[in-house]
């Protein structure tokens, strides 16, 4: 998905007026014979305005030149440049990021963050971010990321707002997006954590909702998760011995879980439809779900075509 850029503020976070700017340079004219200060401030003053880049250019030209002079125009071009050059990474955040520059994206939003801690754009393009970097096969920024995924989810559920949703739609699909790669960031190592994540994403009006992959995501949280856990325990406790009261609950509590993998499954494989770029994953997860369903119906698929069919009528189910 494509983050878009940050309109430019420099003028509304230091307000000089353009006045004051034009007496500053007559002042200064009277107080040097320095043709090159003297032109290098008026190209400055000149394209503050209308053009805020020429302007930098030319405040950093003067603050490289004279940088040895204490005075009021040192001063000024100096916060000057420092606004401009916060808002200058504001903007170009989106678009590192869009081109897939992650280390200079994070290298550039900390900067931003430690200017302004509680900026909840970056936190919600920097949380974003770490999916993109990830399914990219770049895992370096994951845990970066999910401090930040998850700071703006809790700042934007407390009620605050960014300065702009886009390139999220509103508040519900920029939440659904998040809560979608804190799933995804953690399904390695902490999949009971991706499964909430990825529940909680599927659980706004959004297209995360309509997305396959989020589905199949679940299904293997439950299996990395809950089932591989309650499966191991079976076998270590209960394996090869007479069924007793404690080992038949186990083995409920795992058909509870098996029932989660199939539903999953199936909401991947009816979200996909006939989509001809998911018809090998479509294989895929049909196969893993026959599997699962089978055990759960005494060794028959029998009904399963009908239950895809009617999945998505249905509610997701909570995580048990």
């Amino acid at each position: 998905m494509k983050l878009l850029g940050q309109r430019l503020g420099l003028a509304v976070m230091l307000a000089v007026s353009v006045l004051a700017l034009g007496a500053r340079q007559t002042v200064l004219a009277q107080e040097t014979d320095d043709p090159v200060k003297i032109e290098i401030y008026k190209r400055f003053v000149d394209n503050r305005q209308g053009n805020p880049t020429a302007a930098y250019q030319a405040a950093r030209d003067y603050l490289q030149k004279y940088n040895k002079d204490k005075d009021q125009y040192t001063d000024y071009l100096s916060k000057w440049v420092m606004f401009y050059e916060r808002d200058e990474r504001k903007r170009n955040l989106p678009n590192l990021i869009n081109e897939k520059k992650f280390a200079e994206a994070y290298s550039t939003g900390a900067k931003i963050l430690a200017d302004e801690p509680n900026y909840l754009r970056a936190q919600i393009d920097l949380g974003y971010a770490g999916y993109l970097a990830a399914t990219a096969k770049n895992e370096s920024f994951n845990t970066t990321a999910l401090e930040y995924a998850r700071k703006a989810i809790s700042e934007i559920e407390s009620g605050k707002t960014p300065t702009e949703w886009a390139p999220f739609k509103g508040k519900d699909d920029t939440l659904a997006y998040l809560n979608y790669a804190v799933g995804y960031l953690t399904l390695k190592t902490t999949p009971d954590q991706s499964i909430d994540a990825l529940i909680k994403a599927a659980g706004y009006d959004s297209d995360i909702k309509k997305t396959p992959s989020t589905y199949y995501f679940l299904a293997v949280a439950y299996e990395a998760g809950p089932y591989k856990s309650l499966s191991t325990a079976y076998q270590n406790q209960f394996a090869n011995k007479p069924e007793t009261p404690e080992s038949k609950a186990a083995l409920e509590k795992i058909g509870v879980v098996m029932d989660r993998i199939v539903d999953a499954y199936a909401r991947a494989i009816a979200t996909a439809g006939t989509d001809p770029k998911t018809e090998q994953s479509r294989k895929d997860w049909l196969a893993a779900m026959t599997n699962y369903y089978k055990f759960r119906h005494g060794g028959t698929d029998t009904g399963m075509t009908e239950y895809i069919a009617t999945i998505l009528q249905k509610p997701l189910p909570p995580k048990p």
